[in-house]
């Protein structure tokens, strides 16, 4: 038998899926994927794809030539937008879609370096409006040092965005599942091992 589950692809002794929560959302997220992130044993964007059933995820750097991708941004009468902090980039609360339009937002899932290559390769993305969320908001992604404390897991920015733009509807589930997992990780490693590598961050 794998050491691996099938669904989520994590160890199974670090299995999610008995945490996962089928949740509906009107918005669509398509999640791009750095190569380097898929065998990553705390990536986050597998419990969004797990629990959204309107959420694809691709692994690639360069997309500009990806058909499923550019079939989908060529569809008419759908919005299509990036959550990605730049100059011209609008924030999330203040630019909640019309519950009559079909809406897309795709996020870019890797370290920041990582994703700044990717967002300068995928040019066909630049001509797209350009979202980022609230600078209040604090990630609790604690078993990894963060620039800032605003820099969110993708499941943290998934969570936010949607519970923003569909505040009737519980999206908390994603949370909990993540902030299982970040407890679970933290219970395997040896005592003070956390302290001496990632301080004393508590959880929110």
């Amino acid at each position: 038998m794998s050491r691996y589950c099938s669904r989520c692809g994590k160890a199974r002794k670090a299995c999610i899926c008995a945490g996962i929560v089928p949740l509906d959302s009107t918005v669509e997220l398509i999640i791009l994927q750095h190569p380097t992130e898929q065998h990553r044993p705390m990536g986050t964007a597998r419990i969004l794809t797990l629990s959204l059933a309107n959420c694809r995820l691709w692994i690639g750097e360069d997309f500009r030539h990806h058909p499923e991708l550019n079939a989908l941004l060529a569809e008419p009468d759908v919005i299509h937008q990036v959550l990605y902090p730049c100059e011209h980039s609008i924030c999330v609360s203040d630019s909640e879609p019309s519950i009559e339009q079909k809406v897309r937002v795709i996020l870019l899932d890797g370290t920041w370096r990582k994703v700044f290559k990717m967002w300068q390769i995928n040019t066909q993305l630049h001509h797209l409006p350009c979202l980022h969320l609230p600078e209040t908001l604090k990630g609790n992604y604690r078993i990894r040092k963060a620039p800032n404390d605003n820099a969110l897991s993708t499941v943290e920015a998934g969570f936010h965005l949607l519970q923003l733009w569909q505040p009737k509807q519980d999206f908390s589930p994603l949370l909990t599942c993540f902030e299982a997992m970040i407890d679970h990780q933290i219970n395997q490693m040896p005592k003070g091992v956390f302290e001496q590598h990632y301080g004393s961050r508590s959880s929110r």
